[in-house]
């Protein structure tokens, strides 16, 4: 592979996210939450494992996130207007796939997150 393909791989990568991140508002909120949780681990000095399970954690809603808007274009480009069982059967599916690492992702936040904030009230 050249680096004219690999640059241009990581072009179409980088504004693949970017698209996502302009167009679909749960991707927004997702960003919004990680940034959060990523300056509260700072600001609460969580250690560098616990960081990094938030960075996993992080990381796989965001990539579900963008995998679940693909698999929505791509079915709606198939389908138009119509509605068919299949489809929505698909796009249900990768929905889950995001609620399934959110809620990990709020697990692991709570686990990190809330015997530290508790010390922090108390």
């Amino acid at each position: 592979m050249s680096n004219q393909n690999l640059q241009e791989s990581f072009k179409c990568a980088f504004s693949g996210v970017v698209e996502t991140l302009k167009s679909e508002r749960n991707f927004k909120i997702h960003v919004i939450a990680s940034i959060g949780a990523m300056g509260l681990g700072i600001i609460l000095r969580i250690s560098v494992i616990e960081f990094v399970l938030i960075m996993i954690a992080i990381s796989m809603v965001l990539a579900t996130e963008i995998m679940n808007t693909a698999i929505e274009i791509v079915v709606d480009l198939y389908t138009g207007e119509r509605v068919h069982p299949l489809a929505k059967a698909a796009k249900d599916a990768a929905a889950g796939a995001v609620l399934i690492t959110s809620v990990n992702a709020v697990g692991v936040g709570v686990a990190i997150f809330f015997v530290r904030l508790v010390s922090l009230i108390t």
